[in-house]
């Protein structure tokens, strides 16, 4: 197993909950989303979790649809399908980086027998870089993920969406 190289990804919300407002019930209604089909999905997020910490590329994109779509923060250009989450995420001229921490809230779950929808909380961090001058980062944020059922019944994220809190400017001296 390679070290993963993780680029400039920290991990988690806002412009998909503006996009798909219809394909996400108030947050006290439930769908018709079965017990199983909850369990398997926060499998799949617990295997997305491990296979970062893991640094293992194949696990992390395994996860993932074939017509993928990241949605990073601050309103960087989507990033489609899975080879282009690789070239994101994995590239290969990038500094090697290590994921140290990463937790992961999943603080609703929802949908229906097709679609489902993730929204959490998450925190990273990672060390891009070797020796003198390898460099620690971190982030947290809140996130959301669009997982489709697939024809065997498993469960693969089709929409990963993250945003960190605004940098607060330094208060002002008193």
């Amino acid at each position: 197993m390679g070290q993963a190289v993780f680029h400039g990804a920290r991990v988690p919300l806002i412009l998909l909950a503006l996009a798909v407002p219809s394909a996400m019930p108030a947050a006290d209604k439930t769908g018709d989303l079965a017990a199983a089909d909850r369990a398997k999905i926060r499998t799949v997020l617990e295997t997305y979790r491990s296979a970062w910490l893991a640094n293992d590329a194949e696990a992390v994109l395994r996860l993932f649809t074939e017509d993928a779509v990241l949605m990073p923060h601050h309103g960087v250009e989507p990033v489609l399908g899975k080879k282009a989450a690789r070239a994101f995420w994995f590239p290969a001229e990038g500094p090697p980086t290590t994921i140290t921490a990463f937790t992961q809230t999943l603080d609703q779950i929802d949908g229906n027998s097709g679609l489902a929808y993730v929204r959490g909380h998450s925190r990273v961090e990672w060390v891009t870089g070797a020796g003198p001058e390898a460099q620690r980062s971190g982030n947290a944020g809140t996130n959301l993920t669009l997982l489709r059922r697939q024809p065997d019944g498993s469960w693969r994220i089709a929409v990963q969406m993250w945003d960190d809190p605004p940098t607060q400017p330094p208060a002002p001296p008193r």
